[in-house]
């Protein structure tokens, strides 16, 4: 029988759906053919095959080769079929056995000498083919990525003659070992090393507490970036899902760093000349953007009235629904997109406006421009805003006061996250109206001084909402049952501008 079925999986987003390659041989004059909506570096993959093959001592079948990537209706992209496709090839010219790849799937690139190379996107396969129930085959170099999901069984090869011999029994491989994830303390960004800024570390501990979105607001140098810098390491370990699902995030990124397999949080920061492609994700591939790349972690964007207005609009609705939809005329697709936003902006154009010093020289309009390039609806989606005022001389250059370690705060952080999680089965960011009624509920006097600072502050119904979620967390971070006055009205102070 000239026909072989061949199990692989493309990229669709964070999703990794199933594709058989079908593999046909007929008669007539010689050629090989790819269908099933393959891109050109899927065509490519002919030439790539056919070398693989000769150099590794096989036939290339010399017949009408006839490839179906199904579904047809599925784009396919990259080099990622290539040993599937090489492995098909193999069993309809009998050169393997007939039924000798049901069980297996094969993801990887093939080089013109017949070697396995790396692919991205192999976490979210390997996830996918565990739950599929079938063992996988993977380069050598993605062993280590596929080695994250236990229960998995998988294979690492070096080359295609490997896959080979095991598949026809000559030389049976043993299945690699799993990975391991590293952890990582944050030993050299300590909130210990920051002078002064009791305000700012008391909003950075409040922000991690309940997952909100904070605004640092100072002239420069004041520390606004070092403080924010900090906030990972007092936020509470990942859990192992969490772990996954921002590795199967870099994976499909392709990112290569050691962040991938050491458990840590993201933290992103990207410049503000970014596009709006760059912050969300997308293209005609669509690939996740610095938003999902801070998934379960930290999004910090400095100088933000720097950030064009188009950049920052296109933030708001991820900011609320965690997850960005990218849609596109052939396919949608969807990434994750938790995380938690903290923001940096100077006062003013120059920088100073507030300071001591006095050095600013900035006009009321000019001001006013500048800080109007942050629209209102942006900024009624961060929940804590704190001044950041310079240090003075002998605060910079005295002796160092007694301030908390980053550990010791986490240890408040992370109880505090214990009773919401508890409580309610998530952050307290995340509540939605349900959950603000039935767990952020106030007294008669708490009700009143909320409906003042609503009338005097101008609140929305969402700044409302992300206040009591706010004060909220204030009182959990205190072991507290019930919001009191001293809560709310913390919360209130750190809702209002500091410009």
């Amino acid at each position: 029988m000239a026909l072989a079925i061949v199990h692989t999986r493309a990229q669709l987003g964070i999703q990794s759906p199933p594709v058989a390659v079908e593999v046909h041989l007929s008669g007539g004059l010689p050629s090989f053919s790819i269908v099933g909506m393959p891109e050109t570096g899927v065509k490519e993959s002919r030439e790539r095959v056919r070398s693989s093959l000769l150099n590794c001592g096989f036939e290339f079948p010399a017949r009408r080769i006839t490839v179906n990537l199904a579904p047809a209706d599925l784009p396919k992209e990259g080099g990622r079929y290539d040993l599937a496709i090489a492995v098909g090839i193999l069993i309809a010219s009998g050169q393997l056995p007939q039924n000798s790849a049901d069980h297996y799937e094969f993801l990887a690139e093939l080089a013109l000498s017949g070697d396995l190379r790396p692919v991205s996107g192999v976490l979210p396969v390997a996830l996918s083919c565990r739950n599929a129930g079938r063992s996988l085959w993977v380069a050598s170099d993605n062993v280590r990525e596929a080695g994250l999901v236990t229960g998995l069984r998988f294979f690492g090869a070096r080359s295609l003659l490997e896959v080979s011999n095991h598949l026809a029994g000559a030389s049976l491989q043993e299945p690699a070992t799993p990975s391991e994830w590293r952890v990582d303390n944050f030993t050299d960004a300590d909130m210990a090393d920051v002078r002064g800024q009791f305000q700012a570390k008391r909003a950075l501990e409040i922000a991690a507490g309940g997952g909100h979105n904070l605004l640092l607001c100072g002239p420069p140098g004041s520390g606004k970036s070092m403080l924010a810098s900090r906030l990972p390491g007092i936020l509470p370990p990942l859990e192992s899902d969490e772990l996954l699902d921002i590795a199967a995030i870099y994976s499909i990124a392709g990112v290569k760093e050691k962040s991938l397999f050491a458990g840590i949080r993201p933290f992103r920061t990207p410049h503000h000349t970014a596009s709006a492609v760059a912050l969300v994700g997308g293209g005609s591939n669509p690939r996740p953007g610095e938003i999902s790349l801070a998934h379960q972690g930290v999004l910090f964007l400095d100088e933000l009235p720097e950030y064009s207005r188009q950049v920052l609009e296109v933030m708001r609705e991820p900011l609320e629904s965690g997850v960005i939809n990218i849609s596109r005329a052939a396919l949608q697709t969807s990434f994750p997109a938790r995380f938690q936003l903290i923001a940096a902006m100077n006062p003013c154009p120059c920088g100073y406006r507030g300071d001591q010093s006095g050095r600013c020289r900035c006009t009321p309009d000019q001001v006013q421009r500048y800080q109007a390039k942050i629209s209102g609806p942006l900024l009624d989606r961060i929940d804590l805003q704190s001044w950041v005022p310079g240090l003075t001389p002998e605060q910079l250059m005295g002796p160092a006061e007694t301030s908390e370690s980053s550990l010791q705060i986490r240890e408040r952080v992370v109880s505090a996250r214990t009773i919401q999680q508890q409580r309610q089965g998530c952050i307290n960011d995340q509540l939605n109206v349900k959950g603000l009624e039935q767990y952020c509920k106030l007294g008669q006097e708490q009700e009143q001084l909320l409906m003042q600072a609503m009338s005097k502050m101008g609140l929305s119904a969402r700044a409302a909402h992300r206040v009591l979620k706010v004060s909220r967390t204030i009182a959990d971070l205190k072991g507290e049952l019930d919001i009191n006055n001293a809560a709310l009205l913390e919360a209130i102070g750190l809702r209002r501008s500091p410009l």
